[in-house]
């Protein structure tokens, strides 16, 4: 494995700003997950393949790290008078000296399948190649120097070309013995069926108000009791985004589109300004994102307020309000709609052609503005 300490590139797991997961030691909102697991292995029903599914920043790799310091150290149950009891929980103390190990990516039972540098060793792989999945067999096809359980996490399945899936799934096909996977996927829909159907899933939900803020507590982030219930709306209970969101104000920029949408369909051009100069100033390319990000959060809950006809939970002040006015019935739902994909597309080509960012900015709030024009003609 590669030694995070010897490596000047980033690691490709750690969600910037963040502890890696690894370093993660409480799991908020899935006690469901952990005691199936739990169940599975004190009854002797250990899958050699568990995929960790669900959103993004749910908490899947901080999972099956849990998961991995578990089985690596916990002792076999040899049926003798003095056996310990069945465990009946994950936790592991930190002091122990497989969970020191662990973080410091050098424990010798566990090998860690992510991202590795390109060819030049300039900067990170886009993709898990073939050449990382080679390395992970080869080393499994080495005997553990005392026997017992070994450990692998793929961190993610969706980051994976098809060569090294292909390879993945030989694997999966014959797996080594005493070794467990677990692998994150967070679209596993997208996967070949023959790896899905190898694994046994554990699907992981998105976190509730109280359970986010006390992950992103833990993850070092801040957020005030009144905060909890948008932050948890706008994230879609997922605490990587959520991270950002707390470390880029992205509640006060949420409720500053709010204020601006809410002179639809005359926008206000000096907010309009104000925020696409915030999104182009020098430095500011998280914070570009980050806007986007939000612009199409705002559609996308306008086409769905439409739609259903039904009020959805406010993030922001004035918002029910919002989307009652401007996305009163379906036919506004589809144009709100059809405006985000639209948007979305626009921002992709812009970034990557460089274009000026708030230039870029101010052109999707006035694509905002001539959709609200046309519906209030209707």
């Amino acid at each position: 494995m590669a030694d995070a300490k010897s490596d000047p590139l980033p690691e490709p797991d750690r969600l910037e700003g963040a502890p890696h997961p690894r370093e993660t030691q409480a799991l908020f909102g899935h006690s469901a997950q952990e005691a199936e697991f739990l169940a599975a292995f004190t009854t002797g029903r250990l899958h050699h393949a568990w995929m960790l599914t669900g959103p993004k920043g749910t908490g899947k790799a901080t999972l099956a790290w849990r998961l991995a310091r578990f089985l690596l150290a916990t002792p076999d149950d040899d049926g003798g008078m003095f056996a310990p009891p069945p465990p009946d929980t994950l936790d592991i103390p930190p002091s122990h000296p497989v969970a020191r190990r662990l973080l410091q990516l050098a424990e010798p039972r566990n090998f860690l399948l992510r991202r590795g540098p390109n060819d030049k060793e300039t900067a990170l792989s886009q993709v898990i190649s073939v050449d990382e999945v080679r390395k992970m067999k080869s080393f499994f096809a080495l005997s553990a120097a005392d026997g017992g359980r070994r450990t692998a996490i793929i961190d993610s399945l969706d980051e994976m070309n098809t060569a090294s899936a292909n390879a993945l799934l030989k694997l999966l096909e014959e797996p080594p013995a005493n070794v467990t996977l677990f692998l994150v996927a967070h679209q596993p829909a997208r996967l070949l069926p023959t790896i899905r159907s190898r694994c046994r899933e554990l699907r992981l939900t998105p976190l509730g108000p109280q359970d986010l803020a006390d992950a992103l507590t833990q993850a070092g982030g801040e957020v005030a009791p009144e905060d909890r219930a948008a932050l948890a709306e706008l994230s879609a209970g997922s605490v990587g985004e959520a991270f950002r969101m707390t470390n880029l104000d992205g509640l006060k920029l949420y409720a500053a589109i709010i204020r601006l949408f809410a002179t639809l369909p005359r926008m206000d051009r000096p907010q309009a300004i104000a925020l696409a100069e915030i999104a182009g100033a020098r430095g500011a390319a998280e914070t570009f994102d980050l806007m986007v990000t939000l612009i199409d959060l705002c559609l996308s809950r306008l086409a769905r307020h439409g739609a259903s006809g039904r009020p959805v939970p406010e993030a922001a002040p004035g918002e029910a309000a919002l989307l009652a006015r401007l996305a009163p019935n379906p036919t506004a739902a589809r144009a709100w709609a059809d405006l985000a994909q639209t948007l979305s597309s626009r921002a992709r080509r812009g970034k990557a052609v460089n274009l000026d960012p708030a230039a870029l900015l101010m052109d999707m709030l006035l694509k905002v503005d001539e959709t609200a024009g046309s519906l209030a003609q209707r």
